[in-house]
C-alpha cells in the first residue's frame, strides 16, 4: 500500500511540475539584441561576376545557371532538362554546376576574386 501511496505522489508531483514549467514558460518573454554585421563590399552584395572569354556580367545570387548563361552569350547543350543527363554541366569558378537545374554559386569573400570575376567554362 505504501508503495502505491508513493507511486500516486510522484504522479502527481510530476504533472504540477510540468504545468508550472508551462505557465512559466509562456509568461516569459524577452529578446536577445543580435548583431548583424553587414558585408564589407556594399557594390558586390549579393551579385556575382561572372567572366566567359572577353564578356562578363553582374548576375544575382542564387538565381538560374541557364539565364546566367545565356546573358554571357555561352550556350550549353541541354538534352533532357532535368539535370538527370549533365550533358548541360558547365564549370564556374572551379566547381561544376549544371545550368539546367543549377544556381548561380554565392560570391567569393576575396575581394581581388570577387573583382577579377568567376570563369565560366
Amino acid at each position: 500500500q505504501r508503495g502505491i501511496l508513493i507511486m500516486a505522489f510522484r504522479s502527481i508531483l510530476l504533472i504540477v511540475l510540468v504545468l508550472a514549467l508551462a505557465t512559466f514558460e509562456t509568461s516569459l518573454s524577452f529578446t536577445i539584441p543580435v548583431a548583424i554585421k553587414p558585408r564589407t563590399s556594399s557594390s558586390l552584395y549579393g551579385k556575382v561576376k561572372l567572366v566567359y572569354g572577353n564578356k562578363s556580367a553582374m548576375v544575382a545570387e542564387g538565381s538560374k545557371m541557364s539565364a546566367a548563361c545565356s546573358k554571357l552569350g555561352y550556350k550549353p547543350k541541354y538534352s533532357c532538362k532535368k539535370g538527370d543527363c549533365g550533358s548541360c554541366t558547365v564549370s564556374v569558378g572551379g566547381s561544376r554546376v549544371k545550368a539546367c537545374v543549377g544556381k548561380v554559386p554565392l560570391a567569393p569573400k576575396l575581394k581581388s576574386v570577387a573583382e577579377k570575376g568567376l570563369a565560366l567554362k
